[in-house]
């Protein structure tokens, strides 16, 4: 019995060993047609209830799509390459055009520096 405790207790217990480095968490941006500010692409919301936070933690799709999209984005930064561009752009809203970027948003001492990482070109949807 000892044994299969000791086997099951690396499982159960968090680690974070499993990082090569901690970052910032890039964030996707769009600029939607006939605007010019940039818009944050699936924001997180400022308050969310009791109920659906209870929910989401057994139904929660568009929280995972927006991970897979960090995870698209963190590749993409890494070695730019065209399936993660594919991956993220097949999920921005439809729009004649659009343009893109990732942002990247550290601290330095006492102000939150924005930084873009990638910038998209516009491109015209056919």
């Amino acid at each position: 019995m000892l044994a299969v405790i000791k086997l099951l207790l690396p499982a159960l217990t968090p680690s974070w060993r499993f990082f090569d480095s901690i970052g910032p968490s890039p964030r996707i941006e769009y600029v939607p047609p006939n605007a010019i500010d940039w818009r944050a692409f699936r924001p997180r919301p400022a308050i969310v209830a009791w109920r659906q936070m209870w929910r989401r933690l057994f139904w929660n799709p568009d929280c995972n799509e927006s991970l897979f999209l960090t995870s698209c984005a963190e590749r993409l930064l890494e070695s730019p390459n065209s399936q993660s561009i594919r991956e993220i752009e097949a999920r921005l809203a439809d729009a004649p055009w659009r343009q893109w970027r990732i942002v990247l948003t550290t601290r330095d001492e006492t102000r939150l520096v924005r930084e873009i990482a990638y910038l998209s070109p516009a491109r015209l949807r056919a």
